[in-house]
């Protein structure tokens, strides 16, 4: 399942997870974020009980978009063990998203 995070569940939901965890910054009037949601829900049915994928409206969490220093959306975030593993911008096949979280599973 997609997780929607926001600033009261970001620490919970992602740095404290004990999986990796994909971060989805993007924005409702982004196109291209648009054309990613169906890949990230499709990660997040694939990658389930192994990692954790998440979408952040940038309007709504300014905060959590400056703290990674998001400045385009799509930005996809990697987290593994509370820290920053890896970022892609911009739209990218789901062959790539999914590779890298495999690579982080390990």
């Amino acid at each position: 399942m997609l997780l929607h995070v926001k600033k009261d569940t970001f620490d919970k939901e992602v740095l404290q997870s004990n999986v990796p965890a994909l971060v989805d910054f993007s924005a409702v009037w982004c196109g291209p974020c648009q054309m990613m949601g169906p890949v990230m829900e499709k990660l997040a049915a694939e990658f389930q009980g192994k990692a954790k994928v998440a979408k952040i409206d940038i309007d709504q969490e300014p905060d959590l978009a400056a703290k990674y220093r998001i400045m385009a959306v799509p930005s996809f975030v990697f987290f593994k063990d509370g820290k920053v593993a890896d970022t892609i911008t911009g739209v990218v096949p789901e062959e790539v998203l999914a590779k890298k979280l495999e690579e982080l599973k390990r």
